[in-house]
Formats: structure tokens, C-alpha cells, sequence
């Protein structure tokens, strides 16, 4: 028996014929290689960041997401040097929509129309959103919450964002995905008139505003208020990851 440690080459040349080389071949087994990796401590708050270590944003949609209360925000949290991860039921692309009332109908309207919109994809499925990696969350509207407020994933997540107290953006419809899961209770709200019994259902006083910032949530009523929402949601998310 030899008396002392193979390097890597003696070792690959004694072993090439062998019929377990190819099990041999994992760095593990080589002398000085057999200590395992210490394992990394666990943290109640990841610091994971995004691509190329940019502070990730969650943006949740669906079928029936509306345009406009989307692509504003994704592109504008963007332009702050955040990473927006769209998240979905499922990863895959989902059909966004247009939601307005008829300027000039044939007949008129008493409700928004909602009319086909572009496509986006989900990068990540409610299920496999990890919300501990993510400094904030922008809820846009549409018919999508109302689906949206029944799945579970979904209602954890957004219970993390208003447990850690971090920054919530939510505009029209979207209130009915913070109402669902308890994050508006005790707190002022806007959201589009229609949905004004979501906002008071989920425990929050609704009043009708450009832009509400209660605590950690900053709400709006459509996107036609975009301009002062985007800018009140900026100075807070802003403000929330320089004090990480």
C-alpha cells in the first residue's frame, strides 16, 4: 500500500482504464478535497439580490392584467436600477387588457370597456416567490385581482410585504388582492370608485385621491394617476433600500 496521498494526475492515470473512473472523477474524492462546504446561516431576511445584484421589485399579474397600471411601473421601478420580476399563477405569458369608458360609444357606457392589450411574461409562479429576496411589490389592476385574491401564494406573499413593513404599491383593482389578504385593515386607501367596498371590506377607510401613502402602502386610483403615485412610490421604495 502506498504511504502517501495520489495527486490528481497519478490518480486519473492508474484509474483511466477502470470501469469506475467516471465515479471517481468528482473533486470530493481527491486528497485535500474531502472537507465539506460550511454551510451558509440561515436569516430571517434574505439579502439575495437580482441580475447583476440589483434590488428585486415583485410584480404580481394575471389573464386580464390592465396595460397601462403595468407597464408604467414595471418600466419605471426600472429606471431606479431595480430588477422587475413579473410573477404569475404560473410562469408563462399572460394577455394583458385595456380597460377605459368609451369616449363616444354608439351606446353609452356606465363601465370601463375592456378591449385586448399587449402580452407579458411571468418569470416566476406564485409558488416558487421566495418574498424574503424582494424590497417591495407593485400591485396593478385590471379584472385579473379578482381571480388573482383566491390563490394562496399569492395571499402569503403579500402577508410578508405587510409583516416586514415594506414599501406596497397597489392602484385600482389591485386593492382587492391587499384587502384579500389583510394588509389594508386600520389603514386610508384610494382605488377607483367601484372598488371603494373592497378597500372598506378589508378593514381600510377609502377616500377618493390622486394618491393615498398610509404606512408602508401607497395607493391610487387608476392610471391616469400615475405621475404622483409613481412618484410617491418611488421616494418610499427608494428610501426603504438605501436603509437596508
Amino acid at each position: 500500500m502506498m504511504n502517501r496521498l495520489l495527486s490528481r494526475r497519478q490518480l486519473g492515470k492508474i484509474l483511466a482504464a477502470s470501469p469506475v473512473a467516471m465515479a471517481l472523477t468528482s473533486p470530493a474524492v481527491f486528497a485535500g478535497e474531502e472537507k465539506k462546504r460550511p454551510k451558509k446561516e440561515a436569516t430571517k431576511e434574505s439579502k439575495k439580490p437580482g441580475k447583476e445584484g440589483k434590488l428585486k421589485v415583485l410584480m404580481p399579474i394575471g389573464d386580464a392584467t390592465e396595460a397601462v397600471d403595468t407597464l408604467y411601473p414595471f418600466f419605471r421601478i426600472a429606471e431606479d436600477g431595480y430588477e422587475v420580476v413579473v410573477a404569475g399563477p404560473e410562469a408563462r405569458l399572460y394577455h394583458m387588457v385595456l380597460h377605459e369608458v368609451p369616449p363616444n360609444p354608439n351606446v353609452p357606457w356606465d363601465i370601463t370597456e375592456e378591449r385586448p392589450g399587449y402580452h407579458i411574461q411571468a418569470t416566476v409562479a406564485f409558488k416558487d416567490v421566495d418574498p424574503t429576496e424582494y424590497v417591495g411589490v407593485f400591485v396593478s389592476g385590471g379584472r385579473a385581482p379578482e381571480y388573482l385574491r383566491y390563490d394562496q401564494d399569492l395571499m402569503r406573499i403579500m402577508r410578508h410585504f405587510s409583516q416586514a413593513n415594506k414599501p406596497i404599491a397597489v392602484v385600482c383593482h389591485g386593492i382587492e388582492i391587499v384587502s384579500a389578504a389583510g394588509c389594508i385593515r386600520g389603514r386610508t386607501v384610494t382605488t377607483v370608485a367601484k372598488c371603494a367596498l373592497d378597500a372598506e371590506q378589508g378593514g381600510a377607510k377609502y377616500v377618493d385621491r390622486p394618491v393615498v401613502i398610509d404606512g408602508n402602502v401607497v395607493s391610487a386610483r387608476t392610471w391616469h394617476d400615475n405621475t404622483p403615485f409613481m412618484r410617491a412610490y418611488m421616494k418610499m421604495l427608494n428610501a426603504y433600500a438605501k436603509s437596508r
